[in-house]
């Protein structure tokens, strides 16, 4: 990963205000939580992952990736929403997303709305990471034939 732990600010002395700068704990909480942590390697005793958790893994970990590769700001406004304590502001802002994803046709709506809000609901409805991981493959795998195609015919 390119960003490590945030450090915590400085302390005052004086009368302790608990709670008073709670976003140094967000940002120790969200980076290194379980889904930026690796697995322990398996045992022999480990059952082995379903196909379902294999693929809902698979997309927690293709969220991580992603939010390495946007800016900063963004990405801590995303970890932010991901936190589990961030459901009452999670969900309605996935469903926003979605309406506004279906109002691509206005200027500022865009089809992008659409799968940032499917992507935030997942957090909520886990049965909805595995399908969404195949969408993933599968316009991966068609995004990649289609750049081999356009290599090869130029």
């Amino acid at each position: 990963m390119r960003r490590g732990l945030a450090a915590p600010p400085a302390r005052r002395s004086g009368p302790a205000e608990p709670l008073a700068r709670p976003a140094h704990l967000f940002l120790i909480m969200t980076r290194d939580d379980i889904t930026t942590r690796p697995l322990p390697p398996a045992t022999t005793g480990t059952p082995s992952l379903s196909e379902k958790e294999a693929l809902a893994k698979a997309w927690d970990d293709r969220i991580v990736k992603l939010l390495d590769l946007l800016p900063r700001r963004v990405a801590d406004a995303i970890a932010w929403l991901r936190a589990p304590s961030r459901r009452w502001v999670r969900i309605p802002a996935a469903l926003l997303l979605i309406l506004g994803g279906f109002l691509a046709i206005l200027p500022v709506f865009g089809l992008w709305m659409l799968p940032l809000g499917l992507a935030l609901l997942s957090e909520d409805i886990p049965g909805m990471k595995p399908s969404l991981e195949r969408a993933a493959r599968w316009l991966e795998d068609k995004w990649n034939r289609l750049a081999r195609w356009w290599r090869g015919s130029r």
